[in-house]
């Protein structure tokens, strides 16, 4: 602090203790002058303990007027003298302080200015400190801020880093061990990585170093080919057919031959009701070869899945493949080959679908290609085989179309699906009924029969009207699907009475056979049992007339118990014209063609033999027409009328009905468009009864006894015998009036229609009626 007065009073700061140089300097020269302007030093000084490392003070910024010092002064050795001279300017000053008033008040001033200046600093201070206080919080709270956050940051990067080194690991591993399975003495990653080798220095480590991933490529080109094998081998075995069939509740064909497009097309139209099914077929064949073929079948699979798998029947593992423990069916077809051989081969099939461990959920049905076979199956099957004869059911219905030309049309649309076909249901509210309340109790159907449950679920066809319904009986009904019909509240319905005599006169017929089947003797007993006595039955083949008898010996024919037809041999060949003009082709009533044995193996030439039969025999009664028209204006035909279908059909103007035999279905579709058959029956029919007894095995019960030669049978009957000309009337009353005669009518054909109606709609509706319509009736054979 600076003072004007020549003295200063003592002070009780520290700076008294250190005096600038120039004020020594001025004091020790003269000390008589009191009145000089002097600064002091703020600094305070070193400590004393330090004498060597002492440094002079910086000059204060409070500078006296005198500019001079002496060198002295700082010697440690004029401390005391300083301190002396400085008491004793101390005093005088404190003295002239005393006597000089004016002197005292700018000391007590300049104390004030000093007191005020030192408080606006402290406040400054204090206020600095605050902010710094504030401040350095604040910045506290962003430093702990921004490291959390680097924290974080840091943190994910390094879990992300991780992740990628675990990942890089995994694959390192995984890598390691495919090539342990290789070779457990080559590092695969070490081999594989080039890079592991670009240090190498010097020739030799490096031509090792190239050597080893050289060998690296070698073993993964190695590796990639195993594996590429490894993937072909399965795609291959899928391609095959060798996979699992994981499925249940489907239906499994085992086999493969001519009738399994049919089956498939029956059992697909069966499944499209339930929005389609599952269809599994095994064969010994290539899965692409009976995929393709299928293919070439150009049928609407309707959402049904058709799933082809290579295998054989006779081996238990290919049967499990296919799942045929959970199977809701199984079909077993015949080869198309020798009889006995694809029957001998049926009969494997059986035992080892019964030696399955885990049992059969479902039934077999099995086709078989001899009769005589049947017996056998069925022993080692017991009740879980159904079985279907093809050249039986064939030969029936021949001799049943033969007769009664118009009736293979019926029998197509009863034994497929597309159109009406046979069911059996469980209906309550029928407990307590006749049956002939029941006849007309199904608006949309036309019960056949009834499955008796106190009979153990024996089927009765056309029962008597007086049967009882009873609780657990089942009604055998025809209808479009199961899911179409209910019975309903009763009509009334007027029954009246037939419009004459009931008589169906028998005549005596003239059948010629042409070719030789393997069940000739079943057909001539069963033609013996329909025809009128004095029918002729002409055999026409090939075989020798000894070898022939021989042949119907063996078979089990006795032709000494033949009472209604005589048999009458020809020897030649079918495809021989000249051999064929031999014969009275024009006099015969129906001509059947057969597949002859000879070549019926071959299902084409077979055909093609039938075929060529067909146009000859055509050809040759064209050219003999005269005679055939007089033999009809002599009333040949007995009691139908020229107007009627049935004599259209069996076609008395010019020529008789022929009835040809035809085992591929692509031949029969071309015989049929062309019109120069009357009849055609193939393999199939055989194909929808098969595909009927696997959808339900009770069918099969009803399907035997319309083909045997006893019991019931479909018939074609005049409707002249229940109305009279013009008589109006509903279907319901035409029911009801055949039941005088125990006949159950399903169907109808009008005089102008093509084709028959089988369960007609509208059943209470009345309509008239011509005597030249016919009606399909369900009867007791004659």
């Amino acid at each position: 602090m600076s003072l004007d007065s020549a003295e200063a009073s003592p002070s009780s700061s520290r700076d008294w203790f250190f005096p600038s140089p120039s004020f020594i300097h001025s004091t020790s020269n003269s000390p008589q002058s009191p009145n000089y302007p002097r600064k002091f030093s703020t600094i305070p000084r070193h400590s004393r303990s330090s004498h060597t490392d002492w440094k002079p003070p910086k000059t204060s910024t409070f500078r006296s007027v005198s500019s001079s010092g002496s060198a002295a002064y700082g010697d440690p050795k004029y401390g005391r003298v300083r301190r002396r001279i400085e008491l004793r300017r101390r005093e005088k000053m404190a003295k002239q302080e005393k006597e000089d008033p004016v002197l005292e008040q700018k000391r007590d001033v300049s104390k004030a200015v000093s007191g005020v200046k030192t408080a606006i600093g402290e406040m400054g201070i204090r206020d600095f400190g605050q902010r710094v206080k504030i401040r350095w919080q604040m910045a506290s709270y962003i430093a702990i801020l921004i490291t959390a956050f680097g924290s974080l940051v840091h943190k994910n990067f390094s879990l992300h880093n991780q992740v990628i080194d675990l990942q890089d690991q995994i694959s390192t591993m995984n890598i390691r061990l495919q090539a342990c399975n290789t070779s457990d003495t080559f590092d695969t990653i070490s081999i594989l990585q080039e890079g592991n080798h670009a240090n190498s220095e010097g020739m030799g480590p490096r031509l090792v170093s190239v050597s080893i991933s050289f060998g690296g490529m070698l073993i993964f080109a190695m590796m990639l080919g195993l594996v590429s094998d490894a993937i072909s081998e399965k795609l291959d075995s899928l391609r095959k057919g060798r996979s699992e069939v994981v499925e249940q509740n489907h239906t499994l064909i085992l086999g493969w031959s001519d009738k399994l497009g049919s089956l498939l097309n029956q059992l697909v139209i069966a499944n499209e009701s339930l929005g389609g099914g599952i269809v599994v077929v095994m064969a010994e064949r290539d899965k692409e070869e009976m995929e393709l073929d299928i293919a070439k079948m150009e049928f609407d699979f309707r959402g049904t899945s058709v799933i082809c798998r290579s295998g054989s029947p006779l081996i238990l593992a290919d049967l499990k493949k296919v799942s045929v423990s959970k199977a809701r069916a199984i079909v077993v077809l015949a080869d198309d080959g020798n009889a006995d051989q694809s029957d001998a081969r049926a009969l494997r099939t059986v035992l080892s679908l019964t030696g399955v461990k885990e049992g059969l959920r479902g039934h077999i049905v099995v086709e078989l290609s001899d009769l005589d076979n049947e017996v056998l199956v069925k022993l080692v099957g017991g009740e879980l085989v159904e079985t279907v004869v093809a050249h039986d059911v064939i030969g029936r219905l021949m001799i049943q179309c033969a007769r009664q030309p118009g009736l293979a049309q019926i029998w197509e649309d009863i034994l497929g699906f597309e159109n009406c076909e046979f069911y059996i249901k469980r209906w309550p509210q029928l407990d307590g009924m006749q049956f002939e309340d029941v006849l007309i109790s199904f608006p949309d159907a036309i019960p056949c029969g009834v499955k008796v449950a106190s009979r153990g679920g024996k089927i009765i066809l056309n029962p008597e009207d007086s049967y009882v319904l009873q609780g657990g009986d089942e009604v055998l009904v025809i209808a479009e699907d199961d899911d179409t019909y209910a019975p309903g509240a009763l009509p009334m319905v007027w029954r009246g009475s037939l419009a004459g005599d009931f008589i169906v006169p028998k005549l005596t017929e003239k059948i010629l056979l042409c070719g030789w089947r393997r069940d000739m003797e079943d057909m001539i007993m069963v033609l013996d049992a329909f025809l009128a006595p004095g029918s002729e039955l002409w055999m026409f083949n090939e075989v020798v007339e000894s070898e022939r008898e021989r042949k119907l010996i063996d078979g089990g024919l006795d032709l000494s118990r033949l009472v209604n037809i005589t048999l009458v041999h020809r020897e030649g060949n079918a495809v021989i014209r000249r051999h064929l003009e031999s014969l009275p082709l024009e006099s015969f009533d129906s001509i059947l063609i057969l597949a002859d044995e000879s070549v019926e193996d071959s299902a084409i030439q077979a055909d093609s033999r039938s075929l060529a039969t067909l146009l000859l025999i055509r050809d040759i009664q064209a050219k003999r027409l005269p005679y055939r028209e007089a033999m009809v204006t002599r009333g040949q035909r007995g009691s139908f009328s020229r107007g009627s279908w049935i004599g259209e059909m069996q076609q008395a103007s010019d020529r008789s009905v022929i009835i040809s035999e035809i085992l591929d279905p692509r031949t029969k579709n071309l015989l049929s468009m062309s019109k120069i058959s009357d009849y055609v029956l193939s393999n199939e029919l055989v194909s929808m009864a098969l595909a009927m007894v696997a959808e339900d095995r009770q069918i099969n019960d009803v399907l035997e006894e319309l083909f045997a030669e006893e019991g019931n049978e479909l018939h074609i009957r005049l409707a002249e015998l229940y109305l009279h000309e013009g008589e109006e009337m509903s279907f319901y009353e035409v029911i009801l009036r055949a039941r005088q005669k125990r006949e159950i009518v399903i169907g109808y054909r009008l005089e102008n229609a093509e084709r028959a109606v089988i369960n007609p709609p509208n059943k209470n509706e009345r309509r008239r009626w011509s005597v030249k319509d016919v009606f399909v009736v369900i009867t007791e054979k004659e």
